[in-house]
């Protein structure tokens, strides 16, 4: 989904700082909640999961909402805020496609727009699957229109929904996480340099919690191509709280995929 607005924002705070965060649907309550508030004088800067990371490591961002994987190679930051992108049940777009049973994959492309949903993917193959596939980054999405036998796709996003129905195969890397650990799983967090005053991560917490509380009004203000599941994907599939229990789901994240983090493209 084309996020179809440009957000400048001069509102009420005296942080002129750079938010940087994923321009997907599941963060639209996150931007509205930025937008609307009217708690922060920032500008917010829209891009896939792994620019986020990278515009955050350049010091081109004072706040960013990154992709887990990314923690790994990030240095000075803090965690913040009570918000996530996270799910407890289907996230529905973190999934794994093919016209094959996932044990006889021997290639799985790999989205390469987000380092978590790739590393969950490797965790998931080697250590539940018992799996070693070939692992190939997925830039050109044209190879999905004519799949080989025995491979497999990791798609992330909203491209998901468009080829939900086209393989006989789908694995919801959420579900699957949960089966095996009986835990949530958290894609993305909120995170700031240490510099950053806590009152504007206060403010940016005010925010964020206005963006989850009016869902619909978020789907509202955005004027893209829809096919009328934003609400029931942004109220069932995505989990939005960071709490105890999403903390222990990733420290357990981290821990497992960092024998495997190396393999996996920067993002």
């Amino acid at each position: 989904m084309c996020l179809c607005v440009t957000y400048s924002y001069d509102l009420w705070m005296m942080f002129r700082g750079k938010i940087a965060a994923v321009s997907y649907l599941n963060t639209i309550p996150f931007i509205y909640g930025i937008e609307y508030a009217r708690k922060l004088r920032t500008t917010l800067l829209l891009h896939p999961p792994s620019h986020c990371a990278e515009l955050f490591k350049r010091g081109e961002a004072d706040i960013a909402l990154v992709p887990v994987g990314s923690l790994y190679n990030l240095e000075e930051y803090k965690i913040i805020t009570s918000f996530c992108i996270g799910a407890s049940a289907s996230v529905r777009t973190v999934v794994i496609m093919s016209n094959t049973q996932i044990q006889n994959v021997q290639t799985l492309w790999l989205d390469s727009h987000s380092r978590s949903s790739a590393l969950l993917a490797k965790i998931l193959c080697e250590e539940y699957w018992n799996i070693s596939p070939n692992y190939k980054y997925l830039d050109d999405y044209s190879v999905l229109d004519n799949p080989s036998t025995n491979e497999a796709f990791l798609l992330i996003g909203d491209k998901v929904f468009d080829y939900e129905g086209k393989f006989k195969y789908s694995y919801d890397l959420a579900e699957e996480w949960q089966s095996e650990t009986n835990l949530p799983i958290v894609f993305a967090v909120w995170i700031a340099k240490n510099s950053v005053p806590d009152d504007v991560v206060d403010k940016l917490q005010e925010s964020l919690a206005y963006g989850v509380e009016n869902i619909q009004d978020a789907i509202d203000s955005f004027k893209c191509n829809t096919n009328g599941y934003e609400y029931e994907y942004l109220t069932q599939n995505i989990d939005f709280i960071f709490d105890e229990q999403k903390q222990v789901a990733l420290d357990l994240f981290l821990a497992k995929g960092l024998k495997f983090q190396k393999l996996i493209n920067p993002g």
